[in-house]
C-alpha cells in the first residue's frame, strides 16, 4: 500500500494509527488529515523522537499495511 491510499482512506486508518500511537488524539488525527509529514511531526512531538525516527516508524507502519 502506498501513502496516497492511506491519505484517501484516512478515516478508515485513524483507528489503526491511534492503536499504534495512542498519545495522538482524535482531534489531532482529524487535523493531520492523512498528511504524512504532519503525522511524523505529531509522533515526534508526543514521543520525544527525532524526525528521522518518527518518519521511520511511519514507514514501518506503512510497510505492514
Amino acid at each position: 500500500m502506498n501513502w496516497d491510499q492511506i491519505e484517501g482512506n484516512w478515516k478508515q486508518f485513524k483507528g489503526e494509527i491511534q492503536s499504534q500511537w495512542g498519545k495522538l488524539t482524535n482531534d489531532e488525527l482529524d487535523q493531520i488529515e492523512g498528511n504524512r509529514e504532519k503525522l511524523a511531526g505529531s509522533i515526534q512531538e508526543h514521543y520525544g523522537k527525532s524526525r528521522e525516527e518518527a518518519e521511520r516508524e511511519v514507514d514501518d507502519w506503512l510497510s505492514r499495511h
